[in-house]
């Protein structure tokens, strides 16, 4: 991934934010803080059949955005939707859902996350890191993305979800197929047959626990009423999908993206390695870094004026956390890495009604990672280029290719 420096103003207006490209191909560190200096609201023109659309990029802004009443999620939560038409979950999915249907919806899938079950998923997150990481040691040369970060987070949420242990192999490969259209110049039709295959086996699978008194969130939703009406069969497995796809990509751009911010600044290794730091706030850095999720979309749904600058009805809007977490108005050095970083008020799970209902699997995650890592590996080297998703949505990577150095110490006997 390369710097984009910028030589002039008017090269900004040559930008495509909506561009996969772009996000992959480049580091667009010079270009968030030449926009928000300059041009904090930039206009992105119309292109072909393409609405034009407003790119945010201070933190003020992009929470303000997040929080107000007056933009909707209900025609796209992103650019690729926003910008074709809409999105056709919309009003189904939790995600693109607004009002309160969607307060109560919600609702329902928090109680999914009691302490019980929470405590339950996080001993088995821990496990798990533990298990992935000894194994990519012993295995000498790793792709880091596909050996560890890749299974740690679906663990998770298949345990909420109350997937049996004998589908998670096939459900992993499907997420897997489905994953295939962030590859550049991936053919659609594989994503989409799997994407399918995922929506019906939760369909059968909720079918089996109508009735029933399971405090899973496929029995949750199965067994709900909204509106004194039960979910429809859409609406179920939407929900589940988008917790399924969800709660997998912020944790695993997370983890991996960690690793390759630990690679490149030594001194924060070191640090971890010390055991002096609180793992909590470990992770809130590596979020605010890695920043898994780029962009929220939403659409105007009346003249507004966001923090001075007005805002017409039905205009799209895109709120970029990659830039807001960035923004040193709020992160002093914000171009550091650096695990001790507090307060964190980063936005890598948005903010406002659409805040993430997984944040705490994801925190889980990142910080089980890091303490395996921390307490087996003494060292660790990359040994090729990693290789970007193509994406305007999520930032991450496809692989990683590293080997992790032992500590015979911290490893299992």
């Amino acid at each position: 991934m390369t710097s984009l420096p910028l030589a002039s103003p008017d090269e900004l207006d040559e930008l495509d934010f909506a561009d996969p490209r772009l996000h992959a191909e480049h580091d667009l560190t010079e270009v968030w803080r030449r926009l928000r200096a300059e041009r904090p609201f930039h206009r992105q023109p119309a292109r072909g059949s393409r609405p034009g659309f407003w790119v945010i990029t201070r933190y003020a802004d992009v929470v303000e955005v997040y929080r107000s009443r007056e933009f909707t999620t209900e025609h796209g939560n992103s650019l690729p939707t926003l910008l074709t038409g809409g999105d056709a979950a919309a009003g189904t999915l939790l995600a693109v859902t607004d009002g309160l249907r969607h307060q109560r919806i919600r609702a329902i899938l928090t109680r999914a996350f009691s302490p019980r079950v929470l405590a339950a998923v996080q001993e088995g997150v821990r496990r798990t890191a533990d298990e992935l990481v000894a194994a990519a040691v012993a295995k000498g040369e790793a792709d880091f993305v596909r050996d560890v970060a890749a299974n740690i987070p679906l663990g998770a949420v298949f345990d909420l979800l109350g997937v049996a242990r004998g589908d998670r192999q096939y459900l992993l490969g499907l997420v897997s197929r489905a994953g295939r259209s962030r590859h550049a110049d991936a053919p659609p039709e594989d994503s989409w047959t799997a994407e399918s295959e995922i929506l019906l086996y939760f369909a059968d699978l909720a079918r089996t626990r109508r009735g029933g008194d399971g405090d899973d969130v496929v029995s949750l939703l199965a067994n709900c009423r909204v509106d004194g009406e039960p979910l429809s069969d859409a609406e179920l497995m939407a929900d589940c999908y988008g917790l399924l796809t969800g709660g997998d990509e912020t944790g695993r751009h997370a983890i991996s993206g960690g690793l390759l911010a630990l690679i490149g600044n030594p001194e924060q290794w070191d640090a971890l390695r010390s055991g002096a730091l609180d793992l909590r706030v470990a992770a809130d850095e590596v979020l605010r870094w890695t920043v898994p999720s780029l962009h929220g979309g939403r659409t105007a749904t009346a003249d507004v004026e966001v923090n001075g600058r007005p805002i017409r009805a039905g205009e799209i809007v895109s709120a970029w956390i990659a830039s807001a977490n960035r923004d040193g108005d709020v992160f002093p050095d914000a171009d550091r890495f650096d695990l001790t970083r507090t307060p964190n008020r980063h936005l890598a799970f948005a903010s406002g009604a659409h805040h993430c209902l997984g944040h705490v699997l994801a925190r889980a995650g990142i910080e089980a990672v890091l303490d395996s890592l921390r307490r087996m590996v003494s060292g660790v080297r990359q040994t090729a280029p990693e290789t970007w998703i193509h994406s305007s949505i999520l930032h991450g990577m496809n692989t990683l290719p590293v080997t992790l150095e032992a500590d015979p110490a911290g490893l299992p006997p």
